[in-house]
């Protein structure tokens, strides 16, 4: 037929305006099929639906160097906006399945193996040892969850469901951000106001357009920022040894974790025996899931935390738009690289300090704890648990390429930096008054030490336990009462 329609082009049998599912301003000009004017031999007009291109909106884009890429280049860029202005907005900041399949893409290059049932078998029995090793020094309970050896595939997979509710904020404002500079852009066209855009109807205000602005800006950022997420993760997995060892409860249902080929990795040039190495780790891992198991209101606090400081980010407009300027816009990979360099402000402000100050210290004291009861555990069994104890300090204390890359997502470390002052507070509450005050401390969050307790923690111990004779003399008085009255 000769008004047959080709994909995603208006046609003969298209109605007055189009096709009501495509995106206004990315129409031909021309209706039933009529050619449109220049679009052919114009890639920029062709980008935006083949019209004719106000001259303002096509001085912004030569300026921006759009006008030299490859014509081939051109039809992708073409193709990737179109399907981006058309595509279904589910409203999610986090495009997950972007970003699953960039991490899982970043394990696969960096190498990555399925783990035999023979791995599975070891480290089920060495996590076993180490809980038989945590009874004899702590009276929290054991975690109910599954033990697992993981591979870095896996570990991304199980985590990934947190990873998007710590970087949900962020990528939220970064949408938003993205969107108030391009309407603002859009508002600054002309003289002050927005030029006639090619595929809007005769009279109507090119104003409308601002409306899409927003689900078009919204599903470009989700997936950019799913790459970032992907990217981040992906790297992390390569390194991180057990499925908490960043300090936060990423896995679901209390499960403990450990990564083969990291602790292999981790292992090299310690001059310890592999083996040994990894029974340390499995305490370290097993220690930490029990705390968090056993302490139900500490995993949401140092969440909470996280999302609290991303939530309040500031984003340097400025440094973004001259990244941008200063790299080639047909290369995403530099866009990218650029953008994330100049993504935030460098002043926090007030609750962002706040944020940070909780999360650095809860960071402190999980791992402080650790340090101290893994320490208790393995020390009778592992002759090298001081030197192990150390090399874990160094490497939580100086991070490494995946801590980088989380803190270009969400503006920080996720790196206790007080731990030694943690370390030292838990050993001398337990010296003072025993293993049982040292868990006691984590029954509230009211009890539990903070960040003026790591300068004093003499001070805290003092308090600590006087409280627990306070209480323990207000319980023996009210068994007196109550048998008295019995009597």
């Amino acid at each position: 037929m000769s008004d047959e329609k080709n994909p995603g082009t208006p046609g003969a049998g298209d109605d007055e305006t189009g096709d009501a599912n495509q995106p206004i301003g990315f129409r031909g000009s021309g209706d039933k099929g009529d050619a449109p004017t220049g679009g052919a031999q114009d890639p920029l007009a062709a980008m935006f639906g083949g019209g004719e291109l106000p001259p303002e909106l096509r001085q912004q884009l030569e300026s921006m160097g759009l006008g030299d890429i490859d014509p081939a280049m051109m039809q992708m860029v073409q193709s990737q906006v179109q399907a981006m202005m058309s595509g279904s907005d589910d409203g999610s900041a986090v495009n997950m399945s972007v970003a699953t399949d960039a991490a899982r893409r970043a394990v696969s290059e960096a190498g990555d193996q399925s783990i035999s049932e023979s791995t599975a078998r070891d480290v089920e029995q060495v996590v076993q040892v180490a809980n038989l090793w945590l009874d004899q020094v702590t009276d929290m309970a054991p975690p109910e969850g599954r033990v697992r050896a993981l591979s870095r595939a896996e570990w991304v997979e199980l985590s990934m469901p947190v990873w998007e509710t710590l970087t949900e904020p962020v990528a939220a404002g970064v949408s938003a951000a993205m969107t108030g500079a391009m309407q603002d852009q859009l508002r600054d066209l002309g003289d002050g106001e927005l030029p006639q855009i090619p595929g809007l109807p005769e009279g109507m205000d090119p104003r409308q357009l601002l409306g899409q602005i927003e689900p078009m800006m919204r599903r470009m950022s989700s997936g950019m920022f799913g790459a970032q997420v992907g990217q981040a993760v992906g790297t992390l997995a390569t390194e991180t040894v057990s499925g908490t060892e960043v300090g936060l409860p990423l896995l679901p249902g209390e499960t403990i974790a450990l990564l083969p080929a990291n602790v292999a990795t981790f292992a090299e040039g310690l001059g310890v025996d592999a083996g040994e190495v990894h029974l340390y780790l499995a305490v370290r891992e097993a220690a930490r899931v029990r705390l968090f198991a056993a302490v139900p209101w500490l995993g949401p606090q140092l969440l909470t935390a996280v999302q609290d400081y991303a939530r309040d980010i500031r984003f340097d407009t400025e440094g973004i738009e001259a990244a941008v300027r200063s790299v080639d816009p047909s290369d995403p990979q530099a866009m990218q690289e650029a953008v994330a360099g100049s993504l935030f402000s460098p002043d926090p402000s007030q609750a962002q300090r706040a944020a940070l100050t909780r999360l650095e210290t809860y960071l402190a004291l999980v791992e402080g704890w650790v340090d101290v009861v893994a320490g208790r555990a393995s020390s009778p069994h592992l002759p090298n648990t001081e030197a192990l104890a150390e090399a874990v300090r160094r490497r939580r204390a100086t991070g490494g390429p995946a801590e980088k890359a989380f803190a270009s997502l969400v503006g920080l470390e996720l790196r206790p930096r007080r731990l030694r002052d943690a370390a030292n507070l838990w050993a001398a509450l337990e010296s003072e008054a025993g293993a049982a005050a040292r868990d006691r401390a984590w029954a509230h969050p009211d009890l539990a030490p903070r960040a003026a307790d790591l300068d004093d923690p003499l001070g805290f111990v003092e308090r600590a336990t006087s409280t627990d004779t306070d209480d323990t003399s207000m319980d023996e008085e009210l068994e007196r009462l109550l048998r008295d009255e019995r009597d």
